[in-house]
C-alpha cells in the first residue's frame, strides 16, 4: 500500500455567499462564484501548495461546486503532475434548495442551540449526514492507496464543515470535540502528515471556540 506522505484539505476562497447572504435567494448554492477576494485567497493558497508539493505528483479531489472548481483552477498547480477528479461526496452541507435569508438565519440560530452535528436543515442535511458521506469517501480513498504508484500527495478542495468532519472521521474525534471547533477561514488549509511511526498527524489544529462538553467517558 502506497500511502501518501500528505493529505491536504483546502477550503475554497471567499464566495459570493460568504460576502452577501442575500445571493442565496437568487442563485443556487452550488453555482456561486468566488469574489475577487476569494480569487486572491486561492492564488495565495496555491503559492503555499506549490512550495509544499515541489515536483511531486498530486492526486486531487474537488467538490462539484463552482467555487471549489474556481479555487482549484486558481491554485496554479502543474497540470502535468496533477490527477484531478470531481468528488460529489466532498460537497457543502445541503441547506435545502432556494433559501430565504431570514429563514436561514433563524435555522442557523436553531442549529447553534441544537448542535451543528445533529441539527438538520429543513429539506437539507445535518452534520451527521455529511459525516456519513465523508466516511464513504474515505473508504474509497483508502482503496486508492492500494495502487503501488499512488502519488505521494492528496489534495481535497472542499468546504469548511466538510474539512472538520473529514478530520473528525479520520482521527476518531468525538461529537463533543467536533462541536468545540471552528471552521477554517476561506483559502485556509490543514495537512495530515504521515510520520515515521505510520500515523498521520495534523499540521495545526482547528481553532477552538469552547471547551468540549462530552456526555460520557468516551467523549
Amino acid at each position: 500500500m502506497a500511502r501518501p506522505q500528505r493529505i491536504v484539505l483546502v477550503r475554497h476562497g471567499e464566495s459570493e455567499g460568504n460576502a452577501d447572504d442575500t445571493v442565496y435567494e437568487r442563485e443556487p448554492d452550488h453555482a456561486l462564484r468566488l469574489t475577487p477576494t476569494g480569487l486572491r485567497q486561492a492564488r495565495e493558497a496555491g503559492e503555499r501548495l506549490r512550495g509544499l508539493f515541489g515536483e511531486e505528483r498530486v492526486s486531487v479531489y474537488v467538490s462539484p461546486y463552482r467555487r471549489t472548481h474556481e479555487t482549484f483552477a486558481s491554485l496554479g498547480l502543474d497540470a502535468g503532475r496533477v490527477r484531478v477528479r470531481e468528488e460529489p461526496r466532498l460537497r457543502e452541507q445541503d441547506w435545502g434548495n432556494w433559501q430565504d435569508r431570514d429563514d436561514v438565519r433563524l435555522q442557523k440560530a436553531y442549529r447553534d442551540a441544537y448542535g451543528h452535528f445533529f441539527y438538520r436543515f429543513a429539506q437539507g442535511e445535518s452534520g451527521a449526514d455529511v459525516y456519513d458521506r465523508v466516511g464513504a469517501f474515505l473508504e474509497s480513498l483508502h482503496r486508492s492507496f492500494e495502487a503501488p504508484d499512488h502519488p505521494p500527495n492528496v489534495l481535497l478542495v472542499t468546504h469548511g464543515l466538510t474539512m472538520r468532519l473529514f478530520c473528525m472521521r479520520w482521527f476518531h474525534w468525538s461529537v463533543a470535540e467536533f462541536e468545540s471547533l471552528s471552521n477554517p477561514g476561506n483559502g485556509e488549509s490543514r495537512t495530515l502528515v504521515l510520520g515515521k511511526d505510520g500515523r498521520y498527524t495534523l499540521d495545526r489544529p482547528f481553532a477552538r471556540w469552547r471547551t468540549p462538553e462530552p456526555y460520557g467517558i468516551c467523549g
